[in-house]
C-alpha cells in the first residue's frame, strides 16, 4: 500500500519479489504508466539470490526469458539469465514500455537510431553504450531506439529482471550491417519456475535468439 510523502506516492521498499509483484500491480491500476514510480520501486528492491533463484533457468545455447508474473493483463514480469557471452540481437520493443534491473553481474547496453526507410541498406548507427551493475535499473521505449543487450563477462553468468507494459509476444529484430528487419516471435522458456513445453516453448535448436 501506497501513502503519501510531500504530495507524492510513496511506495514501501519491497522485502522479496512477491511483494514487488503486489506493488506493482497496484501502479498499474490505471491505465496511465508512470515511467518514475515504477523505476523508483524496482530500484528499491534489493536482489537477493535466495528470492529469485526458483526463475531463474540458464541454457548453454542462448539466453532465457523467464515468466515471474502475468500482471493482471498490464505487464508482464520476466527473469532473464545470461550465459557467459550470450547477447539479443537489435530490436525493439513493440510500443511497450521496458523496464531493466540487473539482479546479478553485470549487462551491457548498446543504443541505435533506427534506420533510414528511405534506404535499401545501411549500416545502423551505434548512439551509446552503457553498463549495468547489481541493482541498478535502465529504461527503454521505442522513441528513444533501438537496442542490443548483452552478458560483456566470459567467465561470469548474469540475471536481469525484466518489465514490459503492455506485454507482447512480436518484437522487430534488425541486421546490424544493413538495418533490415524482420519479425520475431518472442516466448517464455519457463513460466513461473516451471519449463515451458508445447507448441509455445522456447527451443534452442529451432528458433532464433530471442529478444528483450
Amino acid at each position: 500500500m501506497n501513502n503519501q510523502i510531500d504530495g507524492k506516492p510513496y511506495y514501501k521498499k519491497p522485502t522479496c519479489i512477491d511483494e514487488l509483484v503486489q506493488t506493482l500491480n497496484t501502479l498499474f491500476d490505471s491505465d496511465r504508466v508512470n515511467i518514475e514510480e515504477v523505476k523508483s520501486v524496482m530500484e528499491n528492491y534489493s536482489s537477493s539470490e535466495n528470492d529469485w533463484r526458483r526463475f531463474a533457468q540458464f541454457d548453454h545455447h542462448r539466453y532465457t526469458r523467464n515468466l515471474v508474473d502475468q500482471g493482471n493483463g498490464k505487464f508482464n514480469l520476466i527473469v532473464l539469465c545470461w550465459g557467459e557471452g550470450q547477447g539479443s540481437g537489435i530490436h525493439s520493443h513493440s510500443d511497450a514500455h521496458c523496464f531493466m534491473k540487473v539482479l546479478d553481474g553485470d549487462l551491457l547496453e548498446t543504443m541505435y537510431d533506427w534506420p533510414s526507410e528511405s534506404e535499401e541498406e545501411n549500416e545502423m548507427k551505434e548512439t551509446r553504450k552503457s553498463t549495468y551493475k547489481l541493482d541498478e535499473v535502465a529504461y527503454i521505449c521505442d522513441a528513444y531506439g533501438l537496442h542490443r543487450v548483452e552478458n560483456p563477462s566470459h567467465v561470469d553468468t548474469a540475471v536481469s529482471l525484466h518489465l514490459y507494459s503492455p506485454p507482447f509476444d512480436m518484437c522487430e529484430c534488425f541486421d546490424q550491417r544493413s538495418g533490415k528487419k524482420h519479425s520475431v516471435k518472442v516466448t517464455f522458456w519457463s513460466k513461473n519456475g516451471e519449463r515451458t513445453y508445447g507448441r509455445d516453448a522456447c527451443k534452442s535448436a529451432v528458433l532464433p535468439p530471442e529478444n528483450n
